[in-house]
């Protein structure tokens, strides 16, 4: 990476807590009316392809600590490997589709994470999206659509997990469960 490129992902960087404070009351608005509906679903997959794939297993990581749901994360392009078998409407798909509009390789990964939704769909899958704020596509794909502030492809990864988290901890108090207590996460530290 050279000197120039470090310097703009640094500036780039020095906005994420901006960016999240700016988006944080409408994703707050759209998973409070997505709550109710993902209560009763039996499985909830995620999907990421690239450094995404780490945030859709990160995702499916803190819906199993905070509200007890089975929750998968897996690579976007392993879906149809198996976990196609689960793909459902009771059994919705969390999918990862940000793109970086600079980054060649970001724009290639986003085609195929849009194909791929354009094939659930038409296999009946529940999708819930996130999405580069201004993406016109993905929104017509999914049933609802988080939007992301446009950041290059590594960074959105750090703006990409916060409505996950959301997600999870609005599951969880909808369930009735004391998030501050989780049962039986060793790496918590909850009382002496």
């Amino acid at each position: 990476m050279t000197l120039q490129a470090a310097e703009a992902h640094g500036r780039e960087l020095q906005e994420i807590p901006r960016l999240l404070q700016t988006a944080l009351p409408e994703w707050q608005r759209q998973i409070d009316a997505l709550t109710p509906q993902l209560a009763s679903s039996r499985t909830l997959l995620y999907l990421g392809r690239g450094a995404h794939y780490a945030i859709a297993r990160e995702g499916a990581l803190k819906l199993k600590e905070s509200a007890y749901l089975n929750a998968e994360g897996y690579p976007s392009g392993e879906l149809k490997h198996g976990p196609n078998a689960l793909v459902s409407k009771d059994s919705p798909l969390i999918m990862i589709a940000t793109a970086d509009s600079g980054d060649p390789d970001s724009l290639l990964r986003y085609s195929k994470v849009l194909q791929l939704m354009k094939d659930m769909r038409t296999q009946g899958a529940g999708i819930i999206a996130l999405a580069t704020e201004g993406d016109q596509e993905v929104p017509q794909y999914s049933d609802s659509c988080l939007f992301i502030p446009a950041s290059n492809d590594l960074l959105s990864t750090i703006l990409e997990v916060v409505p996950f988290q959301l997600l999870a901890y609005s599951l969880a108090i909808s369930r009735g469960i004391d998030v501050d207590r989780p049962r039986n996460l060793v790496k918590a530290v909850i009382e002496e």
